[in-house]
């Protein structure tokens, strides 16, 4: 028979992250992943902007 979950392993689901492996992955994620995220939204609402100031003429009161 094979081993699997009828027998109540837990190697079909592979074994649980170490505390070592989860702490790496949160300070990844913290350090890493989620400022250049940030940068990323800053940077493409900056040239969204620009674009539209590219297009439809900066902001400014009407022309008279």
């Amino acid at each position: 028979m094979t081993r699997g979950l009828e027998t109540g392993s837990d190697e079909a689901e592979g074994a649980a992250p170490s505390r070592r492996a989860e702490v790496t992955t949160f300070l990844t994620t913290c350090f890493v992943i989620f400022p250049a995220l940030a940068v990323g939204f800053v940077g493409a609402y900056g040239f969204a902007i620009w674009l539209s100031q590219m297009i439809f003429g900066p902001p400014g009161p009407p022309a008279s």
